[in-house]
């Protein structure tokens, strides 16, 4: 840890510059860039290349066939070959489908700005910008290049650009992800559940439910007894659950069903417990002899354990005390691209972005005032690592 409080000088550097984060931000949101509408996020991404190439970053945009281009800004050390480098991870698509800002605009009250995507995740890569910005300007020397990657598809699952961060976080000595920090406080995210979707068909055999019902094999019927069996495996204490989400089978009440469906929603805390319930999903047997099991889906994301974020927080902790911010922690049962990066082994810390609430909902805002100090922060841990 350097002597000079460097996280104090990067933010006397940005304090006076939240109007231009502010403006920034403004332009981002109003750029709506919903995750299923390419032509739409790919002005998006235009609009954040051109802010980033405007204050002097190299922005390489990278074209995807069916979703919103992917957005590479590199910065490499000028006085030294690099030692390393870090990957900063975000996404700037969001669940808000075009036309959404005529009823939700953006707009600044009471110390929050409001709006789609402000908090999930855009005010996460102004902070970036203006992080890398202030290391520059304010010449503080970086000793490892510096890789910003912002995609297109996190919010319906990163299937078009894991192949390319997983690609940089191999490259990576640790990742910072922008997300958004947890509650009023910002804790940063140490660890995140792992997610996962699966689907439990029952076959069973149609009959008359009057004039036959023993020839029948009622599907309805073994897919309850099942979701009764899989409810046992919820343990709370350990973070692990399964909830039938979606119900359906059957026809007509005088027909013994011959199908029924439910869709699971998984989530665990350890790969251990990841694997160990698809095991136990896959390896369901009818309770009825006659009856047939189809179950497909399992976990998406893995989960983000708290010992591959556990050193990089203490140095985020450490750093905040410059700012006089008491930085925190907390696990959340929802995932991000951290998740990913975490399992390949990468020290991966979560929730370095935007502080305020209601992501994905009529009032998501972030804290105007908490900007500046977020982005003092990203910049140390960027010069220090």
């Amino acid at each position: 840890m350097p002597d000079s409080p460097l996280s104090r000088k990067v933010l006397r550097f940005l304090k006076p510059r939240l109007p231009q984060m502010l403006a920034a931000l403004r332009r981002f949101v109003n750029a709506e860039s919903p995750s299923l509408e390419k032509a739409a996020a790919d002005r998006c991404c235009g609009v954040i290349a051109e802010e980033w190439n405007e204050h002097g970053a190299r922005a390489e945009r990278i074209s995807q066939r069916h979703r919103g281009d992917l957005l590479r800004i590199a910065h490499a050390p000028s006085k030294s070959r690099p030692s390393g480098q870090l990957l900063v991870l975000g996404h700037y698509d969001t669940v808000y489908s075009t036309g959404t800002l005529a009823r939700m605009p953006f707009r600044l009250e009471g110390g929050k700005a409001y709006g789609p995507g402000t908090f999930d995740m855009k005010a996460g890569i102004v902070q970036a910008l203006f992080a890398l910005q202030a290391l520059r300007q304010a010449e503080i020397p970086v000793h490892k290049r510096l890789v910003f990657l912002w995609t297109s598809d996190e919010e319906i699952g990163s299937e078009s650009s894991r192949k390319l961060f997983e690609t940089e976080a191999r490259r990576s000595d640790a990742v910072f992800v922008l997300e958004p920090a947890f509650g009023p406080r910002g804790l940063l995210k140490t660890a995140r559940k792992g997610v996962g979707e699966a689907e439990l068909i029952v076959h069973g055999r149609a009959s008359h439910a009057g004039l036959a019902p023993q020839e029948g094999i009622n599907a309805i019927h073994e897919l309850a007894r099942q979701l009764a069996r899989i409810e046992g495996w919820n343990d709370f204490r350990r973070g692990v659950t399964v909830n039938a989400g979606i119900i359906e089978g059957g026809t007509r009440t005088n027909v013994i069903p011959e199908r029924a469906r439910a869709v699971l929603d998984l989530r665990a805390m350890r790969i251990s417990d990841m694997r160990g319930m698809e095991r136990r999903l896959h390896a369901l047997r009818p309770f009825h002899r006659g009856a047939r099991l189809e179950i497909t889906g399992g976990f998406r994301r893995p989960p983000l354990e708290r010992k591959m974020s556990v050193s990089l927080f203490a140095r985020a902790k450490s750093l905040a005390k410059q700012l006089n911010l008491s930085l925190g922690e907390c696990t959340v049962g929802g995932g991000s691209d951290g998740n990913f990066t975490a399992t390949l082994g990468i020290p991966t810390l979560d929730g370095l972005g935007a502080v305020g609430d209601g992501a994905h909902s009529t009032r998501e805002h972030i804290l105007i005032h908490t900007m500046p100090a977020r982005a003092a922060l990203l910049a140390a841990l960027l010069a220090t690592a």
